[in-house]
C-alpha cells in the first residue's frame, strides 16, 4: 500500500505559494537543499514532475497545479480541524461544498440554507446543481459536505451516506391568472383534461401527485415533464399549463411571478432531505441547517 508524505507534501505546497526555494527556505527555516531534497522525494513517489525549473524561477507543471489544489485543500482542512476541535475562532471563510438537486424548488433551498448564513464565522458557498446520483458520488467521496434533495438516497445508491428528514410541505396548484380562474372553479375536477406542466415521472412528488389525481377521477392533459423548477415557472408563465409548488413558498411565488392560486391539497406532499457523508466532526454550517430546518420549514 502506498502512503503519502504529507511532510513532503507541506514543503512542495509552501514553495508554490511562495513561488520559489529562497521564499519558502525563509518560511520554513530550512536550506534549500533540504526542500529540494524532499520535494524530490514527492515527485518520485508520484512519478511526476512538480515543477518546470528554468534559472531561479520554478513554475508548477500541469501535475503540479493539480497536486497544489488537493495541498491547499488538505492542509486548510487540517486548521480547520485544529480550529474545532481546540474551538478556535478562525479568520478564514467556512468553506461550505453544497449539492442541489436539480429538482428542488429554489426558494425552499434558500430557506433551508439561510441559517448558514448567520453564523458568527463568515461562510464561503461552492454549490453543485446535477442529477442526486452523481452528486451521492462525491458526497461518498467527501467532496461535497451536504446534499439537499426531495428525495432520500436509495439504500443501495452509495454507502456512507444519511439522510435527514428537514421537513415536508402540502402541494398548490398554479397558474397564469386566466389559467388559474378558468381552473379554480370546480377545483379538482376543474384540472380532468387541463393542460399540465408535472414533475419528473421518476420523482417522487409526481408519484404522489398520480395516486392523487387517480383517487379523485381526474386526468389532466401532460403537456411536459420538467426537472428544472425554474424553466417550469417560465413554461407556466407563458400559460401552457398549470404547475405545483410547495405550499410553504406559494406567497412568495405568487408575489415574485404573478401566478395565481388554483387549489392545494395536503395529502400530496413534497419532502425536503439533507444528506450527509459519514463523518466524526460535523460541518458547522451542517449542523445549522439540520438543526434548524424544521422550524424554517413550517414557517
Amino acid at each position: 500500500m502506498e502512503f503519502l508524505n504529507f511532510h513532503h507534501l507541506r514543503y512542495f505546497w509552501v514553495v508554490a505559494k511562495e513561488g520559489g526555494l529562497r521564499k519558502a527556505a525563509e518560511k520554513l527555516h530550512v536550506s534549500q537543499p533540504t526542500i529540494s531534497a524532499q520535494i524530490a522525494a514527492l515527485e518520485g513517489v508520484l512519478g511526476e514532475k512538480l515543477f518546470l525549473r528554468g534559472g531561479r524561477a520554478l513554475a508548477l507543471t500541469e501535475a503540479g497545479r493539480q497536486v497544489f489544489s488537493y495541498a491547499e485543500e488538505i492542509f486548510s482542512i487540517g486548521q480547520e480541524l485544529l480550529s474545532s476541535v481546540k474551538h478556535r475562532p478562525t479568520t478564514r471563510p467556512l468553506r461550505l461544498h453544497l449539492g442541489v438537486a436539480d429538482a428542488l424548488p429554489k426558494l425552499v433551498t434558500y430557506r433551508i440554507i439561510a441559517p448558514v448564513f448567520r453564523l458568527p464565522q463568515a461562510v464561503q458557498l461552492s454549490c453543485w446543481e446535477t442529477k442526486l446520483s452523481d452528486m451521492l458520488v462525491e458526497l461518498a467521496a467527501y467532496k461535497l459536505d451536504l446534499v439537499l434533495a426531495d428525495e432520500p438516497a436509495s439504500s443501495g445508491a452509495t454507502s456512507n451516506v444519511f439522510n435527514h428528514l428537514l421537513g415536508e410541505s402540502g402541494v398548490t396548484f398554479c397558474a397564469e391568472p386566466r389559467l388559474a380562474a378558468r381552473l379554480r372553479r370546480g377545483f379538482p375536477k376543474s384540472l380532468h383534461g387541463a393542460p399540465a406542466l408535472l414533475p419528473m415521472s421518476n420523482s417522487g412528488l409526481r408519484r404522489s401527485l398520480e395516486k392523487w389525481f387517480h383517487a379523485r377521477g381526474v386526468r389532466p392533459r401532460l403537456v411536459g415533464e420538467i426537472e428544472d423548477p425554474a424553466f417550469l415557472n417560465l413554461l407556466a408563465l407563458h400559460g401552457l399549463g398549470f404547475m405545483t409548488v410547495p405550499t410553504l413558498v406559494v406567497k412568495e411565488i405568487v408575489t415574485r411571478f404573478g401566478f395565481r392560486v388554483i387549489g392545494r391539497t395536503d395529502e400530496c406532499q413534497q419532502q425536503f432531505y439533507a444528506i450527509t457523508p459519514e463523518r466524526k466532526l460535523p460541518h458547522p454550517a451542517v449542523l445549522a441547517i439540520t438543526s434548524q430546518a424544521q422550524a424554517l420549514l413550517s414557517s
